[in-house]
């Protein structure tokens, strides 16, 4: 399934990019209603080149006709992102611990002002592949459905972060 989300985020380019490569930024995330507490795994920079590996835990329900061939215990993902701070843009991937076989998920960022001229807009180009009889297609409408939840909340949080007493707005990336 190929899909493209564009979220609304507040503040510049540069202030966007600089908090989602923000580990400090990565811990205030916490969990919401269908993901666990991310872990920050490795984080390294190159130049303009950011490389970072997070662990996501799925904690939300799903349908019993997906927990009959599915253990929820067991989706937990890597999210690989890649960011170029120079060109504003991200290449992520979703590397399952577990099901591996199963699912594949990977795509592209783009960050670009808004319209308005005042805040960015975060364009997502992916591809989301479930390999599993019957389920399969349930399960990718699941991951897009819980990823548009996960980026509305994340517009909150980078609002909150950016707004934060005592916090410097970066003068670049």
């Amino acid at each position: 399934m190929r899909f493209r989300l564009d979220q609304a985020l507040p503040g510049t380019v540069e202030e966007v990019l600089a908090a989602f490569t923000d580990p400090e930024y990565l811990a205030t995330i916490g969990t919401t209603a269908k993901v666990g507490e991310p872990e920050v795994l490795e984080q390294t920079r190159h130049g303009d080149s950011v490389r970072q590996l997070v662990r996501y835990r799925f904690t939300g329900d799903l349908a019993p006709a997906v927990t009959a061939v599915i253990d929820r215990r067991r989706l937990v993902w890597v999210d690989e992102h890649v960011y170029d701070l120079a060109l504003a843009t991200a290449t992520f991937r979703v590397l399952p611990e577990h099901y591996a076989d199963r699912l594949r998920a990977g795509g592209t960022e783009r960050f670009v002002v808004a319209p308005s001229g005042e805040g960015t807009i975060r364009q997502v180009e992916a591809e989301l592949t479930v390999r599993w009889p019957v389920i399969g297609g349930m399960v990718e409408k699941a991951i897009v459905s819980g990823l548009k939840e996960h980026l509305a909340d994340e517009a909150d949080r980078i609002a909150g972060w950016l707004s934060a007493a005592g916090r410097e707005r970066p003068a670049g990336p």
